[in-house]
């Protein structure tokens, strides 16, 4: 169980987090995380489970565009004409934190927690799972407009399921 954040989590994402990360040190992997709107709650979630905690390698926090384009080396027309919250950029931003890292697994997420521009639709996220020598693949989900906390958390549990189905 995580120690920190088990208070604010669902029993059974606190679990998951738990089983993922030992399957990942059984099997000598390890994992690196870019996140815009979780704001690294999933990083701080995989660094907070006694036990399993040195499967997380790094976590990049991608909240602005320069940081995706500094931090991850995604080309800023990319982000410019998809958009940050697309499914191009968090292909790019998975693949991003995959090559500048010593992880072998890479997830991100991007999306509007809340409310953003007057044409974002609160809720919508984008995931993409990168592992060496494999496809990254991609997930959208539309939480809806249930509040920036709630949409954080469904993000780590659909983050957790994509970080286990890699393994």
């Amino acid at each position: 169980m995580s120690e920190t954040l088990s208070p604010v989590l669902p029993d059974q994402v606190d679990e998951a987090a738990r089983l993922m990360l030992e399957r990942a040190c059984e099997r000598e992997l390890s994992i690196a995380t870019a996140e815009s709107c979780t704001g690294g709650l999933l990083a701080s979630l995989l660094t907070d489970v006694e036990g399993a905690a040195h499967a997380f390698e790094r976590g990049f926090v991608v909240y602005t565009n320069e940081a995706k384009t500094e931090m991850l080396g995604i080309d800023r027309s990319l982000i410019e004409g998809a958009g940050a919250v697309s499914e191009a950029v968090a292909r790019a931003m998975a693949e991003g934190a995959l090559r500048k890292s010593h992880a072998q697994i890479a997830l991100s997420v991007t999306g509007f927690a809340g409310h953003g521009g007057p044409d974002d639709e609160p809720g919508l996220v984008h995931f993409a799972c990168a592992r060496e020598g494999r496809r990254t693949e991609h997930r959208e989900e539309h939480f809806g407009d249930i509040g920036r906390g709630p949409v954080r958390i469904e993000c780590i549990r659909v983050g957790l399921e994509m970080l286990d189905e890699a393994l």
